[in-house]
């Protein structure tokens, strides 16, 4: 019987807590939406899957701050904390970018900017009215850029104890686009606006979509410098793309090392989220200022859009609706906007080109954000 109970507390059952409980439910929940709901299923499985192993007393699997060995806690010392996943996934992003629709409307460059609203207003809230620090005020303002990668480069930089729930609510946000942003343009826009139809947009050299990388990573990394790690790699893998001459490296770094990465930066954040660490006040202000970044990010696109058309002449205004697409969900944003207008006109209006081009300036947008908070705050 000593011998029975010798192995009993040297299990992990001796030592779960209502915590560890609760926070392995939660990983269920987040597996849950993304096979059922299809939820973000690449990053929201491996998050969920490693909530679960960090919460299981004696097995070693949590990562964080405090932890002293164990698999997860050496991806997370190496590959998180050391700020190297993130920037290898930007530079798969680059690899999956296509920047023609943004070069064919370059005034869609301000649309993307302007979407980026949201990540401010909502840093200024998490400080002022919230009670957060002001470097966690700025990593939980990123989530309004809706950009994953940013977000987990940026809390890592500015606040590591909230990585794991600044990390699901961006990624969780980012699977409800669909959901937060459809009344919000409708809200903002009137039925003449949403059926404004732009016409096709010009088509781009080759030679421009090759020296946009180039060009735009010297002048953004020159002026924010603090953004180096995330632009360079976004611009380089973009390069790769459009040189036309790498199409080894093209499709390694926009399939399997893009995949290998997402896999360990998943579940090594789903193994910060601790009980300890996770269940806290602080993480449902987290999730509330989630949302209210979102929607200023897709209010801040829309409005702006519509401050554009004042100064435009009636046969070149443009459909405020694409502002939305500014958030750096991409194809995401872009997508719901074309759905939205396409329904709300019968399909008559089908703006997708249209608004991939403030979509894939929020990319850049986003991360210039997360580069001068680092330089005001790092």
């Amino acid at each position: 019987m000593t011998t029975f109970n010798q192995l009993i507390q040297a299990s992990g059952f001796a030592h779960l807590s209502v915590g560890n409980f609760v926070m392995i439910l939660i990983g269920g929940v987040l597996i849950y939406l993304a096979i059922k709901k299809n939820f973000e299923p690449l990053l929201l499985i491996p998050i969920g899957f490693g909530a679960i192993l960090a919460n299981l007393p004696l097995s070693y699997m949590m990562a964080g701050m405090e932890v002293e060995h164990g698999l997860l806690q050496t991806i997370y010392e190496n590959g998180i904390k050391t700020e190297l996943l993130p920037p290898i996934i930007f530079m798969g992003v680059g690899v999956l970018t296509d920047f023609r629709p943004l070069l064919s409307r370059p005034f869609t460059f301000l649309l993307g900017a302007a979407a980026q609203l949201g990540i401010f207003m909502t840093a200024l809230g998490a400080f002022y009215l919230m009670g957060f620090t002001l470097q966690e005020s700025a990593a939980i303002g990123i989530i309004g850029g809706a950009d994953g990668p940013t977000s987990i480069f940026l809390a890592i930089k500015l606040a590591p104890h909230l990585l794991g729930a600044i990390a699901v609510a961006a990624y969780s946000y980012m699977a409800l686009v669909p959901v937060i942003q459809p009344p919000i343009i409708r809200l903002l826009t009137t039925k003449k606006e949403r059926q404004i139809d732009m016409p096709q947009a010009k088509p781009v050299s080759r030679t421009a979509v090759i020296i946009f990388p180039v060009v735009t990573g010297i002048v953004a990394i020159l002026g924010i410098p603090a953004s180096a790690p995330l632009l360079g790699m976004l611009m380089f893998g973009n390069m790769l793309r459009e040189s036309g001459v790498t199409d080894r490296l093209k499709k390694t770094a926009g399939g399997a090392l893009i995949d290998i990465v997402t896999i360990f930066l998943g579940i090594t954040i789903g193994a910060t989220m601790g009980a300890e660490n996770f269940l806290r006040v602080e993480t449902i202000k987290i999730l509330v200022l989630g949302v209210v970044a979102f929607g200023f990010s897709t209010a801040g696109g829309v409005i702006f859009a519509k401050l554009i058309n004042l100064l435009l002449p009636k046969e070149k205004k443009i459909n405020p609706c694409i502002g939305a697409a500014g958030v750096s969900a991409v194809p995401m944003a872009a997508r719901v906007v074309q759905n939205f207008v396409s329904s709300e006109t019968d399909g008559k209006v089908n703006p997708l080109m249209a608004a991939m081009g403030p979509n894939v300036a929020g990319v850049i947008g986003s991360a210039v954000a997360a580069g001068v908070f680092l330089a005001l705050l790092g």
